[in-house]
């Protein structure tokens, strides 16, 4: 499901008003009173749209955690995980062993299961061994490697495939190799060998647009939204916002940070990876009745960065403010949370609708 629109849309369909609400009415007409939440229900009329359209293949996202998740009621060809950090503790544990046990929930007995982070919890391995899974790991049965340290082309070795010259992602930061390489390793998995070719995976990772991350929108300034909202997307947003400086020759400019949060988030941690990135700092409240009060956020804020910290009303008020304080050579970065980002992106689409959001 898509969480940036206000309207239930879903995604990967080209589907009209009118497939959407047949599919919604449909598991409505059924259900036979059986009590769903919101994510069950949309995750249920997905599926009445995937099936409807006939697609080819069915890619579902799993959600909170991974055993108890509504999408892990399919049965899968194949799962991916791509890591494991901490995150949504009060549901799924306080350690990395903890919620790598709710995140093997979407293996299966002798269905091919990719891990894509280098590091494996020792949860992964031994639940894959008891049920039968086909675990394939990264570093042993797929890898990849840079073939310059410019951030140039690379290459991707599978078990049976050898792919070089690949194009990056378009999207930023070593974190979008190795995912990109845990991708190939699932088509593999699956035999699907005939796409495993260098102008095919070049065409396919040269034009992903993924709203709400590392999304850049040049619109009077420069706009950098992204759905952090962890310290291990932290991380990769740091970096991101490293590499595309480098990349840009950006300098001099002044980096303003749109900032709302939930609760039960590690919002310390989050700020403390980024404060050597940001200039001047906007709480906000975002929606939601998790959310952390822009005044207890803008506290946390200027404890860690050392940086005084405004607070805003609302969302709007935050980038109203945020841009009519910047130049033409300076970033707004909103982030921290998808109760931002997505009305933020809304919010500037409307600002001069003749000249709406672009990714670059």
């Amino acid at each position: 499901m898509n969480r940036y629109n206000e309207r239930i849309r879903i995604d990967g369909l080209p589907a009209s008003d009118d497939s959407v609400m047949h599919a919604l009415a449909r598991v409505e007409e059924v259900r036979d009173g059986i009590p769903l939440t919101f994510f069950e229900f949309g995750t249920l009329a997905a599926v009445v749209a995937f099936d409807q359209a006939k697609v080819d293949a069915w890619i579902l996202e799993v959600g909170l955690g991974g055993r108890l998740d509504a999408v892990n009621a399919i049965e899968p060809d194949v799962s991916l995980i791509t890591n494991i950090s901490i995150d949504h503790c009060a549901w799924l544990g306080d350690d990395i062993e903890s919620i790598a046990t709710e995140k093997a929930g979407i293996m299966r007995a002798s269905k091919p299961v990719v891990f894509a982070s280098p590091t494996v919890p020792d949860a992964i391995l031994d639940i894959a061994s008891k049920l039968g899974a086909k675990l394939n790991l990264a570093n042993r049965d797929f890898s990849h490697t840079r073939n310059s340290e410019d951030g140039g082309d690379w290459s991707w070795h599978g078990k049976r495939n050898l792919l070089v010259d690949l194009v990056r992602p378009a999207r930023g930061g070593e974190i979008q190799l190795e995912n990109a390489s845990a991708v190939l390793a699932v088509l593999e998995a699956l035999g699907m060998d005939q796409l495993l070719t260098t102008a095919t995976v070049n065409a396919a990772l040269g034009n992903i647009d993924l709203a709400g991350r590392f999304q850049i929108v040049y619109q009077h300034c420069r706009w950098i939204f992204d759905v952090a909202h962890n310290p291990d997307a932290a991380i990769v947003l740091a970096e991101q916002l490293v590499e595309q400086d480098r990349g840009e020759q950006h300098s001099g400019g002044i980096t303003t940070a749109v900032v709302g949060m939930l609760q039960d988030k590690d919002i310390a941690a989050v700020i403390g990876l980024l404060k050597d990135r940001v200039d001047r700092w906007i709480a906000v409240t975002v929606h939601g009745s998790r959310a952390e009060s822009a005044t207890s956020l803008a506290q946390q804020i200027a404890n860690v960065s050392d940086k005084p910290c405004l607070i805003a009303d609302c969302v709007e008020s935050a980038l109203r403010i945020a841009e009519e304080r910047s130049e033409s050579t300076d970033t707004i970065l909103v982030t921290g949370s998808f109760y931002l980002v997505g009305p933020a992106i809304a919010w500037l689409a409307r600002a001069e609708p003749a000249q709406a959001p672009s990714l670059q």
